[in-house]
């Protein structure tokens, strides 16, 4: 039960609920049918018990008789389903459809004129409801009291009632068909909130959007706020600790920087041993500060982050010509103006200036930066004519530590940028060409910026 989908247990507890519902109240009806019947059948018995009371006269032998019987005719036919009969002292005088039966009477005493009604076995078994009258005889009748009883056989009154029902299932499918589609229909516009839910936080992890909002009905506003309280506790805390781990990166380069400039000094002074094992030592620590600052950079994928690209190149370009690599190169560069990738601007020159520096390290006369769009996203491609690398060298150039053996550096330019370039949503890849090597970084495109 717990697999299924709240809008499932919502419709399947709903339709429950209306067959339920429906099904007590196929029943009452039933019984307020059956009720109506048998008050109209006493009805009818009332009124037949008036007209052979009606009937009753003295023949010239003194004996008691009928001389009009009810005007239905099933009193005339054999177990016909209506029945009278008079008892008067010894003398017990019935209707031609009970033939030779006498209704059980059971021994109660009525008052003069005092109904009773009675459930009786009928000629064949049957349940008969019977209605009985004591009544006091005129002088002109001889006086004297009888026992009138008429009777009707109750199966009628059964095959009515199931008929009746039987003409109820139908509509009552119906209904409950009716009633079980309005259910799933209010379910589903009662649900939908939680739809609308659904797409802001899709919209927040895709970056379209940075909070859930307040736009929603009053039971699912708190929820939305909670969720947009926790984003923003955990924004600030990615902060923090983003910057504190900078901090630290940054803390530890000047006493790293500090101790290579001691280990310089070692080797002018002949002690290369020692100066070798100091440096070693810095590198690996000036490697973790570096990984450790570009794991903060990328700790968290801004939202509605935007960058223009060609700024961006054209800041890093200028920045390289004036080192003493870049100054030798020639720097050509295609970016369009106006092309934009969903990134942040302090990530993407980064990563950029990593491919770069790359490319400016390795180049024998030029570098060439490009971009395009691919797809729905930017391409960005920085190419050097330099000697290039082995195409089997190049999956092991992408991991953390791994250099190029023909320059200096510390092996982690391609794996920060490769970090970078997949916390924003894109990628890193590199490809030989004749000459040199191609570094192609793909970037989700950002969207219009808000006016």
């Amino acid at each position: 039960m717990k697999r299924l989908s709240l809008r499932l247990r919502l419709i399947l507890a709903g339709a429950v609920a209306v067959l339920l519902a429906l099904a007590l109240a196929s029943f009452g009806l039933s019984a307020l049918f059956a009720a109506h019947v048998d008050r109209r059948a006493l009805a009818e018995l009332s009124v037949q018990l008036d007209q052979v009371l009606a009937g009753l006269e003295r023949g010239e032998d003194g004996q008691l008789a009928l001389s009009r019987t009810p005007a239905d005719p099933r009193f005339e036919r054999p177990l016909g389903g209506l029945y009278w009969q008079i008892v008067e002292g010894g003398t017990t005088l019935r209707s031609r459809s009970l033939w030779d039966y006498v209704l059980p009477l059971p021994p109660d005493e009525l008052s003069d004129g005092q109904k009773h009604v009675h459930e009786l076995a009928g000629p064949s078994g049957e349940p008969l409801l019977t209605v009985e009258r004591s009544v006091t005889l005129p002088e002109r009748l001889g006086g004297g009291t009888a026992r009138v009883t008429v009777a009707m056989d109750r199966t009628e009154l059964e095959a009515a009632r199931r008929d009746f029902l039987g003409d109820l299932l139908p509509y009552m499918a119906i209904l409950a068909l009716f009633l079980i589609l309005a259910g799933g229909l209010q379910i589903a516009i009662g649900l939908s909130p939680l739809a609308a839910v659904e797409a802001r936080v899709s919209s927040v992890r895709s970056g379209a959007a940075r909070r859930l909002g307040a736009d929603f009905p009053a039971e699912v506003r708190p929820l939305a706020g909670e969720v947009d309280a926790l984003l923003e506790e955990r924004e600030k805390e990615i902060a923090l600790a983003r910057a504190r781990a900078g901090d630290l990166a940054h803390g530890l380069k000047t006493p790293l920087q500090a101790l290579l400039g001691e280990a310089g000094r070692l080797r002018a002074t002949g002690r290369q041993d020692a100066a070798g094992a100091i440096e070693e030592i810095a590198g690996q620590m000036r490697r973790h500060a570096d990984r450790e600052l570009a794991r903060a950079r990328t700790a968290i994928k801004s939202k509605g982050a935007r960058s223009e690209l060609a700024g961006v190149v054209e800041s890093l370009v200028g920045v390289i010509r004036r080192t003493a690599e870049g100054a030798e190169i020639e720097w050509r560069t295609d970016v369009p103006a106006g092309l934009a990738a969903a990134i942040d601007r302090a990530d993407l020159a980064e990563a950029l200036g990593a491919l770069v520096e790359n490319a400016a390290r390795h180049a024998r006369e030029t570098v060439s930066i490009s971009a395009a769009r691919q797809g729905g996203r930017i391409g960005l491609v920085v190419r050097d004519d330099g000697p290039g690398i082995p195409p089997e060298r190049i999956a092991a150039l992408m991991q953390r530590g791994a250099r190029d053996t023909t320059g200096p550096g510390t092996g982690l330019g391609l794996a920060i940028a490769a970090e970078i370039a997949e916390a924003a949503g894109g990628s890193l890849s590199l490809k030989r060409c004749e000459p040199g090597l191609e570094a192609l970084l793909l970037l989700p495109e950002a969207g219009t910026p808000p006016a």
